[in-house]
C-alpha cells in the first residue's frame, strides 16, 4: 500500500438511517485517483503512463466489487480512503454507490491508515480493515475471513502479508496507533515491523495467507495468468474474477504490443 493522504470526512450509504443496522466490519481501500504519470508508476515500464492510470481505475473498481461480494457472506461495509480531497468526483464516478468515501490525505502513510481506521470505528463498526488497491484478484474468501475473525470475542488484529514484505490488509477492533509508528513504509520490512509492534502491545495476530501486489512486470504476468489461464497465486485459493482488470488487459493485449512487453526481461522499478 503506497500513498500520501489529509482531512477526515466520511460518507456512506451503509447506514442511511438509525433504523439500519451498521455492518460489523468496515473495510476501507487506500486509494489515489487515476492520473497518468502519477498512478501506478511502478508499472511504468512495461506499461505506459496512460495504461498504468487505466490499471489503477480497473483495480479500484474490482476491489470495490470484491468488497461487495464479501458482504454477501459476512457483515461488511465498503469504503475508499482516498486523496487528494479534490479527487472526490473521480471516486464517485468510478465506484458503486454502496462504497462510502473517507477523505484521508496526509504526508505520512501511517497517518493515512490510522485516519481510515479511526473513521471506520467512529462510524460504529466493531471491526476496521484497511486494504490495498493493488490486488484486484485477492480471493473474496480472505476478506470474509478477516471480517469473521474480527467478529470473534477477544482483542486481536488481522494481518494479510504481501509477497514483497508489505501487507495487503490490516484489521483491528480498537485503535492501536503504535502499529503505524516507526514503520519503513514501501519497503520489504513493513509486515515484519508491524508484527513487532503487535508483539510490543501483546496483541494476538491472525495471519491470513500471503497474496501479491500488482506493482511490477512479474506481478503483471501473474495477473495475466490468473485472469486468462486459470492459475492462482496460491493453488488452494480461488482468485477473485476481477472483470474490470480482465477487460482492460484483454483490450491491451489485442490492441497493443503488451504481450511482447510482458515477454521482455525484468524492468527497472520507478519510485512512486
Amino acid at each position: 500500500m503506497i500513498g500520501v493522504w489529509g482531512s477526515m470526512v466520511v460518507e456512506t450509504a451503509a447506514a442511511a438511517s438509525d433504523n439500519v443496522s451498521i455492518p460489523a466490519c468496515g473495510i476501507a481501500v487506500m486509494a489515489k485517483a487515476s492520473i497518468p504519470g502519477r498512478s501506478k508508476t511502478r508499472l511504468v515500464p512495461p506499461l505506459t503512463c496512460e495504461e498504468a492510470a487505466h490499471c489503477n481505475t480497473a483495480f479500484l473498481r474490482d476491489v470495490g466489487d470484491n468488497i461487495l461480494a464479501a458482504a454477501v457472506h459476512a457483515s461488511v461495509a465498503g469504503y475508499v480512503a482516498f486523496g487528494p480531497p479534490q479527487a472526490r468526483p473521480f471516486f464517485q464516478q468510478n465506484l458503486p454507490r454502496e462504497i462510502g468515501l473517507i477523505d484521508a490525505w496526509y504526508p505520512n502513510f501511517g497517518d493515512c491508515l490510522a485516519c481510515a481506521i479511526e473513521q471506520l470505528l467512529a462510524r460504529g463498526h466493531a471491526g476496521a480493515v484497511v486494504l490495498n488497491s493493488d490486488s484486484p484478484t485477492l480471493p473474496t474468501s480472505l476478506l470474509v475471513e478477516a471480517a469473521e475473525t474480527l467478529a470473534c470475542p477477544g482483542e486481536r488484529i488481522v494481518l494479510g502479508p504481501a509477497d514483497d514484505g508489505g501487507y495487503y490488509l490490516l484489521g483491528m477492533k480498537a485503535m492501536h496507533r503504535r502499529l503505524f509508528e516507526d514503520i519503513a513504509w514501501s519497503t520489504e520490512q513493513v509486515a515484519r515491523q508491524t508484527l513487532a509492534r503487535a508483539a510490543e502491545l501483546n496483541l494476538s495476530v491472525h495471519v491470513l495467507p500471503k497474496w501479491y501486489d500488482v506493482d511490477d512486470v512479474r506481478a503483471l504476468r501473474m495477473l495475466r495468468s490468473e485472469l486468462f489461464e486459470g492459475r492462482s497465486f496460491l493453488r488452494e485459493l480461488r482468485p477473485y474474477g476481477a472483470r474490470h482488470s480482465r477487460a482492460l488487459m484483454q483490450s491491451l493485449l489485442e490492441t497493443s504490443d503488451l504481450d511482447d512487453r510482458l515477454a521482455c526481461g525484468e524492468f527497472g522499478r520507478a519510485a512512486e
